[in-house]
């Protein structure tokens, strides 16, 4: 009896995506600072809660988190660009993820800011009218403070904002690469 032999060979045939340079770069850019706003406001209300005594609201923790999710998700995104292995799949499924995160931080922070008079702009507007004159005084130093913190609320809430839509912008450019149209196409 003779023997036959059977040869098999595997073809591995790699896909190559083409991602928009400028878009891309702009989105990295943009989510890098909307991570870096989030970490540094939401930590700057950590050590004033704790420097006042207070508890802490469980939106600061959970902004510093989403802020550091969002620039290791960037880190990890531009390690997968030099190796050229950005897949749409990935970017799709953690732009999602951290959309949902984003819109979270949305609606707190739109509740801890807009909510009746005890919220954080019906304070602001009350500390407004009541503002003290010009001059190297206690009075005008602690209402400098505080237009500082409520501004840094109308930044942390505009920034869930800004990350929201750049979110929801990846993940239309991811489904847009994956198809080979409209953002890119298959190199």
């Amino acid at each position: 009896m003779a023997r036959s032999s059977t040869s098999r060979t595997r073809v591995i045939v790699r896909q190559s995506y083409y991602w928009p340079d400028q878009q891309l770069n702009f989105w990295i850019i943009i989510m890098l600072a909307t991570g870096g706003v989030l970490i540094g406001v939401f930590a700057a209300f950590v050590r004033d809660q704790q420097q006042f005594g207070l508890g802490i609201p469980w939106i600061m923790p959970y902004g510093i988190t989403v802020g550091a999710l969002t620039i290791l998700f960037v880190w990890i995104m531009l390690a997968l660009i030099y190796q050229r292995r950005l897949l749409p799949g990935v970017v799709i499924i953690g732009s999602f993820i951290l959309l949902i995160l984003y819109i979270t931080g949305i609606i707190e922070t739109a509740l801890q800011l807009f909510r009746n008079t005890n919220g954080i702009v019906g304070q602001c507007n009350s500390l407004n009218s009541n503002a003290p004159g010009n001059g190297l005084t206690v009075d005008v130093l602690a209402y400098l403070e505080l237009q500082s913190i409520c501004q840094s609320w109308e930044a942390a809430f505009a920034f869930w904002i800004v990350g929201a839509v750049f979110f929801l912008w990846m993940i239309v450019l991811g489904s847009q690469v994956a198809r080979g149209g409209g953002g890119g196409g298959e190199r």
